[in-house]
């Protein structure tokens, strides 16, 4: 496989021309006039192929090229489901090799001869049709490394009211919210969108939440699902409930959990009047100074749920913080724009109009090109249009642009973002392994398609065309989503290349006018799946099949025979697997919890799968060890004997060891590819050294393992002799629960000179143990949790802990850890949790705490289980005297409680 095989603008032609390669090889060289048709076609797609490539790179068509294109991109589909179809007949997937095999044996009978030859002839009259349609119009067709997160990017989501002027409306949201108003009070964001409504809204919920009993955010979007929505808050409150509680009910419950606390809610685009007339009913007004806040885009709607003076109406950005939010993305600061740029800049801020997507979005773009080119920034301007245009229309027009200046392969990646509904909070994980199952990946020299997948999804984040939900602690997004007008762009770019069809009808499927090539279907209440499907015959035409929503029933996926992605993510659903079997190009399946189903006894048939995802899954087919692709595994479930012939794999979640044979423990370390682990245990057994012995050897092999999870149960000091040399050794994480723990540092874990984050347990962290650990070179987060209290000094000694960011430390009493002069020279965030128990206490602050020169975040947690009102004062007092020793300004957040969970036993 090298090149991107898949793509909205050319369809499947590449993936298409290497099967008939393959058709043309020495397996059918008894078949000359196969090879021949075969030949022909070849050379007629190739032909095709150039001209659509040229053709990709245009913003315009003509009606009749247009048009041309359209047929020869669903040609290819066409024509690649005949080929996959003959292929799987002569055996392409044979079940110990997945190569051609023994073609001419299976062709051997007339009949065979003749299917195969009608076949052929089929695929060669679609190509003569369209190719003959090219002459006949004398269409004029024209010639045609690792990418990380852009460190700006994290400062857009981070430093959010710095970096788009919202301090003003932020300071002024907040003296409304916390005035002395007993009444409940309900406040209102309005504007259009791309405004930043809901950047506002999350900033002033980050500086006040912690005021209240109880708060919470939900998202209610243009076409809400009020149970769903009643349901998410209940949850984010702490309660959970039944997906299927009726809403008077749910509304009933809210009542009740906020009857008696102060709360603070925001409800995040609502749309109409109506869908608040249900979600205000849930707020109690208990005159406790509880505050509800809205955003919206209507005027009416901002209205309705609270008086006149408590609207807030966004404004554009002024020119001074449109001008800081644009040359901030492309250069770091204004002062680092060369001369040239400077007056093509101040026109391109116009057409911006104020407007924060617009500006994220044009800036990110050029930020994405070489930034001295005059040329290229004229052409921007240019592109974008009259600034006489009403602003939200100059906005799409930027959208427009953004998209416009995306090469084809990540046009078609971005595009498949589409598939999920509005404000759904996408795993990127899960998106890479879609686009990789679909053949969107291009892979040339050798290189590795998770790290292209990467590349692209980084670049589309770096364009500011994908929005980060939530970052890992190296700054790279796990979580994304999209915002509703670039969505909306998404869609009309969609149905133009007929890329995805969504139905959010039952009866929208006996509408569906064209053949249906990825189908995301959101349903809420439809009682037969089944029904629905079989009212369209083009079913089988789809590639991906996503389902969302509370349907109660899936169609059975055997009626979407040339299937690569299966993505299940209903509430309480029952999925019907009749007929997976069928589904020999499945790449991709992943089923959500909460939905009831059952695997067939066999899947040995999917030789191309890559990605199996089941939660709530009893068992796996037995035979799941005979899948030669098989890469992403996540069941949280016994596999059978046999796990070391899984060589392909490099995501393994939920391996528990104690509930193999010896044999199947040894056999992990077989598994040379993996990358990700995540060990688990259930009860501790008699023959538990053997195990562990027997998977630290197993370990020691993983050459090419990058994350370690371990949940293991008591004390775990057989890993105490675990790992081999560190020369080919490449972890980055690893991170052990709270049930298990060490009694002291292992030696080995000062080898890991990858490892970036490190959690972990110990019974004693003495002098030694941290001089393991303190000379770790690329350690930014640590996170122990000391389990015998100690008289002995923790002392961080000067150059210790080089690349350390964030720290975080139980232990007995915070008096005995000090900091030297030079210790953590990086250390920005510092949290502690410890006792104050007046027997023990001889302090509450570590010592040295004002050499911590780059320190920026102090939070202690001080216990004060069986401590006197004195203790407490005294802890609170010798915090403030450490801090107020602080050389410059330090966020301090100090809480306190009343359990103590410090220490456990060695057994």
């Amino acid at each position: 496989m090298a090149g991107i095989m898949v793509s909205a603008s050319t369809g499947v032609m590449n993936s298409l021309l290497g099967k008939l390669t393959t058709l043309m090889g020495k397996e059918f060289t008894r078949l000359k006039n196969l090879r021949k048709e075969v030949r022909f076609i070849n050379n007629e797609l190739i032909s095709m192929k150039y001209a659509l490539d040229g053709l990709s790179d245009l913003d315009e068509l003509d009606p009749q090229t247009k048009r041309w294109r359209d047929m020869v991109r669903e040609m290819s589909y066409e024509i690649e489901d005949i080929i996959d179809d003959f292929m799987q007949s002569i055996g392409e997937n044979d079940r110990t090799t997945g190569l051609v095999s023994n073609t001419v044996r299976r062709l051997k009978t007339l009949r065979d001869r003749h299917r195969i030859a009608g076949q052929i002839e089929e695929v060669k009259q679609l190509v003569l049709e369209t190719s003959e349609r090219q002459r006949r119009y004398e269409l004029r067709i024209p010639p045609s490394s690792n990418v990380d997160i852009d460190p700006r990017v994290t400062a857009l989501y981070t430093e959010v009211a710095d970096l788009v002027g919202i301090e003003g409306p932020a300071n002024e949201l907040v003296s409304w919210l916390m005035d002395e108003e007993k009444k409940l009070k309900a406040v209102s964001i309005v504007g259009f969108g791309g405004l930043g409504k809901t950047t506002l809204a999350n900033e002033v919920y980050r500086r006040v939440k912690g005021e209240f009993d109880t708060h919470a955010l939900v998202t209610v979007s243009q076409k809400p699902n009020i149970q769903k929505i009643l349901h998410t808050l209940l949850s984010k409150l702490g309660t959970e409930t039944s997906i299927h509680t009726c809403e008077s009910r749910l509304i009933e419950m809210l009542r009740e959990h906020l009857q008696t606390k102060r709360y603070l809610i925001i409800i995040d685009d609502i749309w109409d009047i109506s869908a608040w007339n249900i979600i205000k009913c849930v707020f109690s007004k208990n005159d406790l100074a509880s505050r509800v806040v809205v955003t919206t885009r209507k005027q009416d709607v901002a209205m309705t749920c609270c008086s006149r003076d408590c609207i807030l109406q966004m404004k554009p950005l002024t020119n001074e913080d449109s001008t800081r939010l644009f040359f901030g993305r492309v250069f770091g600061s204004k002062e680092a724009c060369p001369p040239q740029l400077r007056d093509i800049s101040v026109e391109i801020l116009k057409k911006c109009g104020g407007l924060p997507l617009a500006i994220i979005s044009i800036s990110s773009m050029l930020a994405n090109k070489n930034c001295n080119q005059k040329e290229r920034w004229e052409y921007v301007q240019d592109s974008m249009g009259s600034e006489s245009n009403h602003m939200l229309d100059g906005m799409r027009q930027i959208l427009n642009l953004s998209y416009k200046d995306l090469p084809p392969y990540l046009k078609t990646c971005l595009l498949y973002l589409g598939m999920y509904p509005e404000d759904y909070q996408i795993e990127r994980s899960n998106l890479e392994r879609q686009w990789m199952a679909e053949g969107f990946i291009s892979i040339e020299n050798g290189q590795d398609v998770e790290k292209v997948a990467r590349n692209y999804f980084n670049e589309l984040v770096n364009r500011s065309l994908i929005q980060p939900v939530e970052f890992d602690k190296r700054g790279s997004v796990t979580k994304c989503k999209v915002h509703d007008m670039l969505l909306n762009l998404i869609l009309i770019k969609s149905a133009q290349e007929n890329f995805l069809t969504i139905v959010d009808d039952p009866h929208a499927f006996t509408r569906l006018q064209c053949k249906v090539r990825r189908l995301s279907i959101r349903l809420d209440g439809a009682s037969n799946g089944r029904e629905i499907v079989s009212t369209n015959n083009s079913m089988s035409q789809v590639r991906s099949v996503m389902f969302f929503g509370s349907s109660q029933i899936t169609p059975p996926l055997s009626e979407f025979k040339f299937l690569r992605v299966v993505h299940i993510d209903l509430d309480d659903a029952e999925v019907d697997l009749t007929g997976l079997c069928k589904l020999y190009q499945l790449r991709y399946l992943c089923i959500s919890d909460g939905c009831s189903y059952q695997l067939p006894t066999q899947i040995r048939v999917l030789q191309h799968l890559e990605t199996l995802e089941l939660f709530s899954c009893d068992r796996v087919p037995s035979d799941i060890i005979h899948l030669p692709r098989l890469m992403f595994l996540k069941a949280w479930t016994r596999l059978h004997d046999g796990i070391g012939n899984m060589k392909s794999l490099r995501h393994l979640f939920g391996f528990d060891f104690t509930l193999y044979k010896l044999d199947n423990i040894r056999g992990l370390g077989e598994l040379t590819n993996l990358k990700f682990l995540y060990l688990t245990c259930g009860i501790r057994k008699d023959d538990w050294e053997r195990r562990m012995d027997a998977l630290c050897s197993s370990l020691g092999n993983l050459c090419h393992l990058e994350n370690l999870f371990v949940d293991l149960i008591g004390c775990i000091d057989g890993f105490m002799p675990l790992f081999p040399p560190p020369t080919h050794y490449r972890l980055e994480r690893l991170i052990m629960q709270w049930r298990c723990w060490f009694s002291r540092v292992p030696s080995w874990m000062g080898e890991l000179h990858n490892l970036y984050q490190l959690k972990f347990k110990v019974g004693q962290l003495l002098t030694d143990g941290v001089g393991i650990l303190a000379e770790l070179p690329a350690l930014t987060h640590l996170d122990v949790e000391t389990g015998k209290t100690t008289n002995k000094v923790i002392s961080i000694e000067r150059g210790a802990f080089p690349a350390l960011k964030s720290f975080k430390l139980l232990l007995s009493s915070a008096s005995y850890l000090t900091f030297q002069a030079g210790a953590m020279p990086r250390l920005q965030r510092l949290k502690l949790k410890f006792n104050v128990h007046g027997s023990e206490q001889i302090g509450a602050a570590p010592a040295g705490l004002e050499q911590l020169l780059a320190l920026e975040e102090l939070t202690a947690k001080i216990c004060c289980h069986r401590a006197s009102e004195s203790d407490r004062r005294s802890a609170d007092s010798d915090l403030r005297s450490a801090v107020d020793m602080f050389p410059s300004h330090l966020l301090v957040k100090v809480s306190y409680e009343e359990v103590w969970n410090f220490g456990f036993s060695d057994d």
